[in-house]
């Protein structure tokens, strides 16, 4: 079952130790004293703070208008100050000589004092002391019912692990549930295999790699996969964060990690599995200052990962998208000496994972996830299981008890681009425009020669900001890209600016997007791909993170970097220039296919290509 370890251990004797309730005491204690001290001092400023002898002064020139002997002060006020302002505020002070209360009446009375003296009897003393003990009372019981909910005490599980426990199958996940990485489960299946035989391995002499490491994008089912070896080899499955180890207290992380390690330890064979690794392995590189904390976490946990012997079937797993920040000691044989990639799934592998998600999902007889597999080129499994849940709910909306595949492809946009913008109304001029945008992508990519097909062109506006769109199908895997076809990518990209100077000899910002992509694709092809005339087989750019995103930073001379830009330019003029002249030659299509979108708003690729290639008039026939 599901063990979440948030309480404190227990001692031997099956008590759990008293940290929680010494902590919850000295909090009461402070809490007390301070309270008392708040109080003492807003009584103390009601009163003028004066002393015994101003006090015999003012009684000796018979100037007392009022005085009030209490147990702990005399209160009094003079007779100037009364008459000049009745309600002021009367002094006081604290300290009678030797605390003779009746002999101060005494004094009084002898030097003939024309007011009446007030004794307070002393009986509040009990009454403070049951005050003190019912405040007391209160705070503890407040302190520790905070320590119970906080999981049986404050400091006594601050260095305890956070990890979930899974027992056995109890992950609900085996191999069956994780689709598009056969790569990455062959890699893993050697760890499964070990677990459930370790004899095989120790005959020989062969030990198992102590870690694993798996690394790929957000989404492509790292922790997934993690989950499913635990259950395929039937073994407790423990995961934990890598945030989990980070406190601000110096040496709760370290402490943390011990804890972990001991509690995998008594019920090995088991598997360890620390997810965002990289938030406690990150390198300790000093050149940009240390962390005290971070360090002896991380110290702990690589001396716990040589510290337990593999032979017993204990296994750590990891999982990261940033693995250049890792520490090097970390990576290093006898630790996460064996990294497993998980990569965005191929063809194949979409549509297996597209059967995975659609086992429960009831589906129309039109359905082709082989198409939709197609159209998602570089989804991970994630998106995948968004775009089949997204169209289980729009055939809830639709009222209908199957999903069908236009469900699936107006969830495909959805996620691509947003849902549709019903209130946005633009204008005649603004809809000709993009209409004319759109056409003048579509129709550049349907007279190229490495383009892939469009599929579907739109002028409805949706909530990505997009006014419209083109949106293109390939028609195969493609894992390598020519030259020619970057090109041909680029001058589809522009088309829309393109079109929108041909026809209205105007620019918008319609076409921002567009102009940021190409910018980055002509950038990556001077600085990262070699396809410069001008900088050669030179590479000056580095990607700082294939994981998280493909963006690059130049790593070069100032001359350099301003001959990049230059060369980033040119292709860029080159590209449009050539979009615009094939659209300056089809000038009728443009206009054709544009009015033809206007009339309906949303047109597919087969409905723009009849007007490209008109079906020819079948001939007559004599019989």
């Amino acid at each position: 079952m599901d063990q979440k370890n948030n309480q404190p251990p227990k001692k031997p004797d099956g008590k759990r130790p008293k940290f929680s309730i010494w902590f919850a005491l000295m909090i009461t204690v402070a809490l007390v004293l301070i309270i008392s001290t708040i109080y003492n001092a807003v009584s103390n400023s009601q009163y003028t703070q004066t002393t015994f002898s101003e006090f015999m002064a003012e009684a000796e020139k018979d100037n007392l208008a009022e005085v009030e002997i209490r147990y702990d002060r005399v209160v009094y006020m003079t007779k100037a100050e009364a008459a000049k302002h009745p309600s002021q505020q009367k002094a006081c002070f604290t300290g009678l000589p030797n605390g003779d209360i009746l002999g101060l009446a005494r004094e009084l009375d002898v030097l003939g004092t024309s007011v009446n003296v007030e004794i307070v009897e002393d009986n509040s003393t009990i009454m403070m002391i049951l005050y003190y003990i019912i405040m007391f009372g209160a705070i503890f019981g407040i302190m520790m019912l905070l320590t119970k909910k906080m999981g049986g005490g404050m400091m006594g599980n601050i260095g305890t692990s956070k990890a979930k426990v899974y027992m056995e199958k109890k992950t609900g996940v085996t191999f069956q549930d994780v689709a598009g990485q056969d790569e990455a489960k062959e890699s893993l299946q050697e760890i499964i295999d070990f677990l459930h035989n370790p004899q095989k391995y120790t005959e020989i002499g062969a030990k198992l790699p102590k870690g694993a490491l798996l690394v790929g994008s957000p989404g492509t089912g790292k922790t997934l996969l993690a989950k499913a070896v635990a259950g395929e080899a039937n073994v407790p499955f423990f995961s934990i964060s890598g945030s989990d180890f980070v406190e601000m207290f110096v040496g709760v992380g370290a402490s943390r990690v011990r804890d972990l390690f001991q509690q995998a330890a008594k019920v090995a064979p088991c598997i360890i599995f620390i997810d965002e690794i990289d938030a406690v392995g990150r390198s300790r590189d000093s050149r940009y200052g240390g962390n005290s904390e971070h360090e002896q976490t991380l110290n702990q946990l690589l001396g716990e990962i040589d510290g337990f012997d593999s032979s017993k079937g204990i296994v750590c797993l990891a999982a990261t998208n940033r693995p250049e920040i890792l520490d090097k000691a970390l990576l290093r044989a006898g630790r996460f000496d064996r990294q497993i990639i998980v990569d965005r799934p191929n063809l194949q592998g979409r549509l297996d994972t597209l059967k995975v998600h659609t086992k429960k999902i009831k589906l129309a007889e039109d359905v082709d996830l082989r198409k939709i597999a197609q159209a998602t080129a570089g989804a991970v499994g994630a998106d995948l299981a968004n775009l089949v849940n997204e169209a289980a709910l729009r055939a809830v909306r639709k009222d209908r008890k199957a999903v069908n595949q236009e469900d699936l492809l107006v969830s495909f946009e959805t996620v691509i681009a947003g849902t549709e913008k019903k209130n946005t109304v633009l204008s005649d001029t603004e809809k000709r425009i993009v209409a004319y945008h759109e056409v003048g992508h579509a129709l550049v990519a349907a007279l190229e020669k490495h383009s892939q097909p469009v599929s579907k062109i739109t002028i409805v506006p949706h909530t990505s900001g997009a006014l419209g769109y083109t949106m293109q199908m390939p028609e195969e895997e493609k894992y390598l890209k020519t030259s020619g076809e970057l090109l041909t990518e680029l001058r589809t990209l522009v088309g829309g600016r393109a079109a929108e100077e041909l026809v209205f000899s105007v620019q918008t910002t319609g076409a921002s997007n567009d102009i940021q992509r190409a910018t980055a694709l002509a950038r990556n092809m001077v600085t990262l791909y070699g396809m410069s005339d001008v900088l050669g087989l030179m590479a000056p750019a580095t990607v700082s993170n294939q994981y998280l995103s493909d963006q690059s930073y130049l790593d070069c001379s100032q001359e350099t970097s301003a001959l990049v830009d230059k060369e980033v330019q040119n292709i860029l003029n080159t590209c449009y220039n050539q979009a615009k002249g094939l659209l300056e030659a089809n000038r009728n299509l443009l206009d054709e296919i544009s009015l033809h979108l206007l009339a309906k708003e949303t047109i597919t690729g087969d409905e723009m290509m009849a007007f490209i290639n008109p079906p020819k008039a079948e001939e007559a026939t004599e019989e």
